[in-house]
């Protein structure tokens, strides 16, 4: 993915942004329909690319689904 201001994941280390792209997960919509330990599963996501991402789910008023 290329640095962008409107993908959420431009933020993100390389790797992990070839995870959530592996996966599917364009949006943060899409990423609000996993859970955190769902989203953690994928090789590439870190602890650093999870803060990130639920901050802005929270900006965006969304979270990670719950179990």
């Amino acid at each position: 993915m290329k640095k962008d201001d409107n993908n959420p994941f431009s933020k993100l280390a390389q790797p992990a942004q070839r995870a959530a792209a592996n996966a599917g997960i364009q949006t943060l919509q899409q990423l609000s329909q996993l859970t955190e330990a769902e989203f953690m599963k994928l090789h590439g996501i870190g602890k650093n690319a999870l803060s990130v991402l639920k901050d802005d789910l929270r900006k965006a008023g969304l979270s990670f689904k719950l179990k």
